[in-house]
C-alpha cells in the first residue's frame, strides 16, 4: 500500500616480486588518541569504549552510517580544535566531524580513526541591534527554534528537527522559509573557523576565497565553530501534517503540481509517499489532519515522529526537477510502488519514501555567488528518494535500487524539457558516489585552488565526504 503525506570493507595483498612497493605504515590511532588527550585542554575531552559519551559520539541517524571509532572527542575550545587538527594531520590519522549525525552516507560524518563530535559548541545567542543569530554547529535545529520561540525572531534553518546546524549550513541549506529569504548559507553574515593547519579565524564577505568556498564547501576547509545568521521576525503560523489514503493520490498530484506553480513567497510544503512494509506503519493513522495555528517550533517538533529509528539503515538520492507536473509526481507514485513492491520481501524493515519539495521560482535569487549551487539562473526542487533497510547484506541492493528509481525520474524529466541534464543535486541529499564535477559545476576549479592554497597538506582530504 502506497500512503501520502504532506507537509506543510581492506584486502591486504603480499608481493614476493622484487622490488615492489612498501606497504605504508600502520596508523596507530590508539596512539594518536592518547596524544590529543595529553595535549587538550581542561575545557576538552577525549572518550573511549564502551563510555555512554563514546556511544553517543558514534551514534548517527542511520546505522549504515556509524562505525566504532577508535575514540571520540568533545572539543570545547577553538585552540584545542588547532591542537587536534594539527596531530591528525601530522599523523595523517583519519578522521570525521559530527554535527547533528544525519548525513546518510557512510564514512561521511563517522570513522574508524577519530571522530569529533562538536557537541560542546552549542551556543545560541540573538542580536536584536544587529539582527543576527550566533548559532553553534553541535546543535541541531529543533534546539535551535526551541530557544528562538520567545524571541520573535528566526533563522533559515533546516526542516527535519534531528538535523545538525553544522551540516546543513556547509551544505547550503534548505528551510521552510527559503522561499522568503534564500538558502541558509544566504543568510549567514560570519563563520568562525579552525583551518587546516590549526589557526583560527573569522570568515566574513571581505573574505572573498573562503566565503565563498565554506558556504556549501561542505568540510572541505576547516572545522567551523559558529555561525552567525540574519534573524528574521516570526511570529505564529499556520501549519501541520495531513495524510491521505492512495485512492487520493490522483487528486492530490493535481493539487500539489498547481501548489508548487504558485510562486507564493510565504508558502511552504514537502509532499511525500511513503511505502512501508507492504503496508501503512502502523505508528501512522492512515488518515490524519493536524493542521492549526501553532508556533514554528511546535510545528517542526511535530514532524519528528516520521524519522526512523536509529538502529536502521538507510541512504538518500537526489532528485532535482523544476517543475513538479502531474507527470513526474505520476513517475515517483510508480517508482514508490514499484521499489516497494521489489525490496520489502527481502527485509521487514524496508521503507521506500519519495520527497517532493518546491520553492519559489526565485530561491536562488536572494544570496550572491557560493560554492553551492553552482548555478542560480533557475530554480530547481531539491527532491529525494530516501530507502530504509536494517540488513547490512541489502546495502549494494539499496544502493542500486536509489540509483534506478532517481534515474528513472531525471529522464522523465528531460523527456518533459526540463533543464536538468547537468543539474546538480541537493549535496546534502546526494548518494556517496556522485561525482564532485556535477554537485559543484564551473565553481570546482576554483575551490580546488582555494583548497590547495588553504589546505596544501590536505588534512581534511582524512575526513570523508564529498572532496574537492
Amino acid at each position: 500500500m502506497l500512503s501520502l503525506a504532506f507537509l506543510i570493507y581492506a584486502l591486504s595483498f603480499s608481493s614476493a616480486a622484487r622490488g615492489a612497493a612498501p606497504a605504508p605504515p600502520k596508523i596507530d590511532f590508539e596512539g594518536t588518541c592518547k596524544r590529543i588527550a595529553a595535549t587538550i585542554s581542561h575545557a576538552s575531552e577525549v572518550f573511549f569504549p564502551p563510555s555512554t559519551e563514546y556511544t553517543v559520539d558514534n551514534t548517527h541517524a542511520f546505522s549504515s552510517n556509524s562505525a566504532a571509532s577508535a575514540c571520540s572527542i568533545e572539543p570545547g575550545s577553538e585552540q584545542d580544535i588547532g591542537a587536534i587538527l594539527r596531530i591528525i594531520g601530522s599523523t595523517r590519522t583519519p578522521f570525521a566531524v559530527k554535527s547533528g549525525g544525519h548525513a546518510s552516507n557512510p564514512g561521511f560524518s563517522s570513522t574508524a580513526g577519530v571522530q569529533i563530535s562538536m557537541a560542546r559548541f552549542r551556543n545560541i545567542t540573538v542580536n536584536s541591534n544587529a539582527g543576527t543569530v550566533e548559532l553553534g554547529p553541535g546543535l541541531t535545529w529543533d534546539e535551535v527554534y526551541t530557544a528562538l520561540e520567545s524571541t520573535g525572531v528566526t533563522v533559515v534553518g533546516g526542516r527535519i528537527p534531528s538535523v545538525g546546524v553544522g551540516g546543513l549550513l556547509l551544505g547550503a541549506g534548505y528551510s521552510y522559509i527559503s522561499s522568503q529569504f534564500g538558502l541558509g548559507t544566504d543568510n549567514i553574515v560570519g563563520i568562525e573557523v579552525v583551518l587546516p593547519n590549526g589557526t583560527f579565524t573569522t570568515v566574513t564577505s571581505e573574505d572573498e576565497d573562503l566565503w565563498f568556498a565554506l558556504r556549501g564547501g561542505m568540510n572541505n576547509f576547516g572545522i567551523v565553530t559558529k555561525f552567525t545568521l540574519k534573524s528574521h521576525p516570526q511570529g505564529q503560523i499556520w501549519g501541520g501534517t495531513l495524510l491521505y489514503s492512495p485512492d487520493q493520490l490522483d487528486t492530490f498530484n493535481q493539487a500539489f503540481s498547481k501548489f508548487t506553480r504558485n510562486n507564493d513567497t510565504k508558502a511552504a510544503a514537502v509532499g511525500e509517499l511513503t511505502y512501508a512494509s507492504g503496508a501503512v506503519s502502523p505508528a501512522i493513522p492512515a488518515v490524519s489532519n493536524d493542521v492549526s495555528t501553532r508556533s514554528f517550533a511546535d510545528f517542526v517538533l511535530s514532524t519528528n515522529s516520521t524519522n526512523p529509528p536509529p538502529s536502521l539503515r538507510g541512504s538518500y538520492n537526489g532528485i532535482p526537477v523544476t517543475q513538479y507536473t502531474p507527470a513526474i509526481l505520476n513517475v515517483l507514485e510508480n517508482q514508490t510502488l514499484f521499489w516497494g513492491n521489489k525490496l520489502t520481501p527481502l527485509d521487514a524493515n524496508v521503507q521506500v519514501n519519495a520527497a517532493m519539495e518546491p520553492f519559489n521560482s526565485g530561491v536562488f535569487s536572494h544570496g550572491s555567488g557560493s560554492a553551492f549551487p553552482p548555478d542560480r539562473s533557475h530554480v530547481l526542487f531539491p527532491g529525494l528518494f530516501e530507502y530504509v533497510w536494517s540488513s547490512a547484506s541489502l546495502d549494494n541492493t539499496m544502493t542500486q535500487s536509489l540509483r534506478e528509481s532517481s534515474d528513472a525520474v531525471h529522464a522523465a524529466a528531460l523527456a518533459e524539457g526540463q533543464n536538468v541534464a547537468d543539474a546538480a543535486p541537493y549535496i546534502n541529499y546526494a548518494l556517496f558516489d556522485t561525482p564532485v564535477e556535477l554537485l559543484y559545476g564551473a565553481n570546482l576549479p576554483r575551490l580546488r585552488a582555494i583548497k590547495k592554497q588553504t589546505d596544501p597538506e590536505d588534512v581534511m582530504g582524512l575526513a570523508g565526504g564529498f572532496k574537492v
